[in-house]
């Protein structure tokens, strides 16, 4: 989701896209064929010379049952593709000037009302401890001298991908609500304020390490669920039991679904990053309009 977007933004200001795939089909001038379970082989140095920035998304929807051998692609899926690319890169002779690789909120863990900057320590559980390993897979660019950027992201809002393309249909029928108590905090941003953050870091080149990517007004789930059914027009009665939850996706829920994450973006917005929707209310109304 975010990379499509991020794509759309760059080819706008006429910049050269390349994209990472594992299809031999899709190989060509604007596509390079990678395997990013292979650390060891994953992409040739000499295809990936002479770039100017490096964005990293790859990952596993973790929106799901986490089984055991689920949980292991949601790890591949991240940290060995992490560790490929940067180990590709610190080959490179001719380095891009910063590679910016996603993260997640999920670092945190579940905080309760305690404000998370980045200055915060990880919490405890998968998540957590999946994030720890991810940005610490980019290690072998940095210690090559790249400039990294982490990115902290929070629940990337739009109504066609993603978590409130799946949370719009119950609502719109009149029967959605907030999640357990409706009391833990949700991290979010405004898909179009994702991409110009990442933009933002890609052209400064003073920032480097995490950053927390989210609007600076985090929201509870239960106001979140109000503010979803204000903009369109439906009451929002039907909340989400814990105990359904935990039924349904297991881990997930503990660890996703019901975590509290009161993360505020304080470097993004120090280093003088203005969203355009950062206020929930405001956003949802502009997203569904």
């Amino acid at each position: 989701m975010i990379g499509s977007a991020l794509a759309r933004a760059v080819y706008a200001e006429s910049w050269e896209v390349v994209r990472l795939v594992r299809t031999p089909a899709a190989d060509g001038p604007d596509a390079i064929l990678w395997n990013p379970a292979d650390v060891s082989s994953a992409v040739d140095p000499a295809r990936i010379e002479g770039f100017d920035i490096v964005v990293h998304l790859s990952g596993a929807n973790v929106a799901h049952r986490w089984t055991p051998e689920f949980k292991r692609e949601i790890v591949s899926s991240r940290v060995d593709s992490t560790q490929s690319l940067c180990s590709a890169l610190a080959r490179v002779r001719n380095r891009p000037r910063v590679l910016l690789c996603a993260s997640g909120s999920g670092i945190y863990g579940n905080r309760g009302d305690e404000i998370l900057t980045e200055e915060s320590a990880p919490g405890a559980g998968f998540l957590a401890d999946l994030c720890r390993t991810w940005e610490e897979a980019t290690r072998p660019a940095s210690d090559a001298g790249l400039r990294v950027v982490l990115l902290r992201c929070g629940i990337v809002l739009d109504p066609a991908s993603g978590a409130l393309a799946a949370m719009l249909p119950p609502f719109r029928f009149g029967v959605g609500g907030w999640l357990g108590s409706g009391c833990q905090w949700m991290p979010w941003i405004v898909l179009d304020d994702a991409v110009r953050a990442i933009l933002f870091l890609a052209a400064r080149d003073d920032l480097a390490g995490p950053f927390n990517v989210g609007s600076p007004q985090p929201v509870r789930n239960r106001g979140f669920a109000r503010a979803l059914a204000h903009a369109l027009r439906r009451p929002a009665l039907f909340p989400m039991p814990r105990f359904v939850l935990r039924l349904g996706f297991a881990e997930f829920a503990d660890e996703a679904l019901l975590a509290s994450q009161r993360m505020v973006p304080k470097r993004l917005i120090d280093a003088g990053f203005e969203l355009e929707h950062p206020e929930i209310q405001t956003a949802l109304k502009a997203l569904l309009r």
